[in-house]
């Protein structure tokens, strides 16, 4: 059957017609366009660009949306902390201890990052009901556990690499590969900083050492440079901020007046300059922070109580000791009014499983030295940041790269990596208590009720802070980039 030339309501296309439609489809492109690029119903709203005072690049700025923090602490535990042996109960996993893993689980014979595995091993640890919630945690970290009332758990994270480096960037910047700025990076230039003589995003490194990206965790990438995190610890100050010995106060002061005028002056000279002015700012934060940075890390002035609380001065663990002086700095920042402060548990210096929580290999024995080196300090800055009221407006959240293996390695007395379940917990600003969010499957292996992505994390801190993260963007090489990629969904399930 031959198809006729034309159908009722066609209109065949010649050369007039053809010009005539291309025009039409170009202007209607072109008015899009002036009108300000709209999208499509139901593909989102606009981004919108925080307004940066080249001068002021730091200023405060406000959020889009009705903000229940105002400010967050991450406690970054390096090295993926074991979700199995601390806060993910798992009864089946202790009646089925040292058999196969089911295939009707697995569905396949599993092979992980350093190889085969061999049989279910159950928590190395005792858990017990904690508060008045009756949450199970270990006896790993009994005085973080003793807060469960307090915290509000996801247990169905998964991550997108089982590779620490790769992971612990998705962690912290929404992305596995390098290049990409840092979560508080991203916070710091939608919300400028509360505070004008510290940085408004400080990273804390372990005293033992860096995490396996090191300074990548907390740098700016794309993003001005002005946002990028500046690290600082109790123990390591900021270098090269003491006054020299032989200058007076006096002739400091007149010095950093005389270098103001200047470079006011030099800056009237060449208007609309906005990298000048960046610059200037940028050194004079440097300039306040030779006050204000020895100033806050100095602890000499907190009572012998906050020390013995939090750790500080037990002789006995010095490693501990230092961890929780980093703990009280970061309580110090962020009643200054910091505005991201990113505190890490665990170095890759000191090898593996020693300095971090990648048990592979022995994991009690590795777990055994490291853990009290965060749960006294780790505990009692959760309580002090309440006691003084600033839980508040602050939002805590105690991540970890991925998860570990319900099994142990063929070979091993400890657990491979494992991004496909794992447990976080966030505290404060906003977010339901005593509650969990999710869950593994009955070993604790793969997440299966309300999976929550990096992506979705990320961009539930960021409501929490009163940020769209669907609309917080930069844009950089023709790209619309956010911190949540395409992806994320705020996790409503636990706002408070």
């Amino acid at each position: 059957m031959r198809l006729p030339l034309s159908l009722p309501g066609m209109r065949l296309l010649d050369r007039r017609g053809f010009l005539g439609d291309t025009a039409t489809g170009l202007g209607g492109m072109a008015l899009a366009s002036l009108l300000g690029g709209a999208r499509p119903a139901g593909a989102g709203e606009a981004p919108i660009r925080p307004v940066i005072d080249p001068a002021r690049p730091l200023a405060p700025r406000p959020p889009h949306l009705p903000a229940r923090a105002r400010r967050v602490l991450v406690i970054f535990c390096s090295g993926a902390l074991s979700h199995v042996d601390t806060f993910d109960w798992k009864p089946e996993l202790v009646r089925r201890h040292d058999t196969p893993l089911p295939e009707s689980v697995s569905g396949e014979k599993v092979i992980t990052f350093q190889g085969e595995n061999g049989n279910l091993v159950k928590p190395q640890w005792e858990f017990r009901p904690r508060g008045m919630s009756g949450t199970m945690t270990s006896d790993l970290l009994p005085r973080l556990g003793g807060l469960a009332d307090r915290m509000c758990f996801i247990h169905s994270m998964v991550a997108k690499s089982n590779t620490h480096g790769p992971a612990e960037s998705q962690m912290s910047t929404g992305f596995t590969l390098d290049g990409f700025p840092s979560m508080g990076a991203w916070v710091t230039y939608a919300l400028g900083s509360e505070c004008d003589d510290l940085p408004a995003f400080v990273a804390i490194p372990d005293p033992r050492g860096v995490p396996q990206i090191g300074p990548r965790q907390w740098a700016s990438a794309f993003l001005p440079a002005v946002f990028q995190g500046t690290p600082l610890g109790a123990d390591r100050p900021v270098p090269n901020l003491a006054r020299p010995l032989s200058l007076s106060a006096e002739t400091d002061a007149a010095t950093r007046d005389f270098v103001r005028r200047l470079n006011d002056a030099h800056l009237a000279r060449h208007p609309g300059d906005t990298d000048l002015a960046a610059r200037i700012s940028a050194y004079e934060l440097a300039g306040r922070m030779q006050l204000s940075a020895p100033r806050v890390a100095d602890l000499s002035s907190e009572t012998s109580s906050t020390l013995a609380a939090y750790g500080a001065d037990d002789p006995a663990n010095p490693t501990k000791a230092r961890f929780a002086r980093n703990c009280i700095l970061a309580r110090r920042l962020l009643e200054q009014g910091v505005r991201f402060v990113q505190l890490f548990n665990g170095a890759y210096a000191m090898g593996e499983g020693v300095g971090n929580w990648d048990g592979h290999k022995t994991l009690v024995d590795q777990y055994s030295v490291h853990a009290p080196i965060l749960d006294q300090p780790a505990a009692a800055l959760l309580e002090d940041l309440e006691a003084r009221g600033l839980l508040d407006d602050t939002l805590v959240a105690c991540v970890t790269e991925f998860g570990r293996m319900p099994t142990f390695q063929k070979g091993a007395s400890g657990r491979d990596h494992n991004p496909a379940g794992f447990t976080v917990w966030l505290a404060g600003a906003g977010v339901k208590k005593a509650f969990h969010h999710g869950a593994t499957d009955d070993f604790g292996w793969k997440a299966v009720d309300k999976p929550c992505s990096v992506y979705d994390l990320h961009a539930t801190i960021l409501h929490l802070l009163g940020l769209d993260h669907e609309r917080l963007s930069w844009y950089h090489n023709g790209i619309e980039r956010r911190l949540t990629d395409v992806h994320g969904h705020v996790v409503t399930d636990i706002l408070a």
